[in-house]
């Protein structure tokens, strides 16, 4: 059986099994500061801190990674059950939840779509109802959500994640479809109408690696395989950037079509894309050991009566 060490004048405190825990997972302290708001050497330094208590290197460099000793790889399970406990016990402190008088802060991991289609309604629905609930729109990175989700630095995530982990619950939202748009005064917008002309224009690319535009991999790789590389006239990592790009030059920018509605002043217009292109099936994600959190779920409800359209 995997037992705590013995400790002496001290405790190991939660925060460092929390860090420990983080860096088992990501295998890196640079990931795990940046997911964690904090810094590498504060990092580094509760390790040292949790060597010395556990009397085992815990963790080695293999590389440019993080990599468990066997006495840590023992301990991730213990560890994991450990820390969902101690959210357990903390829990019903805050089973009372009043939205109206609580001043509870909620952080949503948002893509840049996220932030213009989620961020503003949500904010209204607070400001209606005289709410002291502050929220924080945090950059939505593939490669993190599930740890932050995990550690409680997030409380959703909105997006797509075909590959989502167990751990984390899931509720659809709606499905959003693709459109083209282009600056309204654009002289051949009928010719891109066609496929043909679609091809042969020049194209703004929206490059979806670890941005949290999950579905949109599979719509580059569409993206990709009808355009010549002649005809990409930019690539970018942002939807509303490729639309303001759009909105000034002879470039199309194909972008989610909820998105292309709500950049209307751009002047922008928009059309179907002559070629075959996805769907977007866009959900909100939280991780299991908030499920029954009565502020979360308010949260979850909130959003689910202001874009549920599953």
């Amino acid at each position: 059986m995997i037992t705590m060490p013995k400790l002496h004048d001290h405790d190991i405190r939660l925060r460092d099994l929390r860090i420990l825990d983080a860096v088992l997972r990501d295998h890196s302290l640079t990931r795990v500061a940046e997911e964690l708001d904090t810094t590498q050497p504060t990092i580094s330094k509760v390790l040292a801190r949790l060597r010395n208590q556990f009397g085992d290197p815990l963790l080695v460099r293999d590389g440019q990674a993080m990599r468990p000793t066997p006495r840590a790889a023992d301990l991730i399970a213990p560890l994991r059950g450990l820390l969902q406990a101690a959210d357990g016990i903390r829990r019903p402190l805050r089973a009372a939840f009043d939205p109206a008088t609580s001043d509870r802060r909620f952080r949503l991991l948002l893509s840049d779509v996220g932030m213009i289609l989620f961020v503003p309604p949500l904010t209204a629905r607070l400001a209606a109802a005289g709410s002291r609930l502050t929220l924080e729109a945090v950059p939505l990175d593939s490669r993190h959500f599930e740890a932050k989700l995990a550690s409680g630095a997030a409380d959703l995530a909105v997006g797509v994640f075909p590959r989502a982990p167990r751990g984390l619950r899931r509720q659809p939202l709606y499905v959003d479809r693709y459109a083209s748009v282009v600056r309204r005064a654009h002289p051949g917008l009928r010719r891109l109408r066609t496929a043909a002309g679609f091809r042969q224009a020049r194209h703004i690319i929206v490059a979806a690696s670890d941005t949290g535009h999950g579905a949109h991999e599979t719509v580059q790789d569409v993206l990709d395989a009808a355009i010549a590389p002649d005809n990409v006239l930019l690539r970018l990592p942002s939807f509303v950037a490729a639309a303001v790009v759009a909105s000034q030059s002879a470039g199309i920018a194909t972008i989610p079509a909820n998105l292309a509605h709500a950049l209307a002043g751009l002047r922008l217009t928009a059309f179907r894309p002559p070629i075959a292109i996805p769907a977007i099936p866009v959900a909100q994600y939280w991780h299991e050991r908030y499920q029954r959190d009565l502020g979360h779920r308010w949260l979850r409800q909130t959003c689910f009566a202001l874009f549920g359209r599953a």
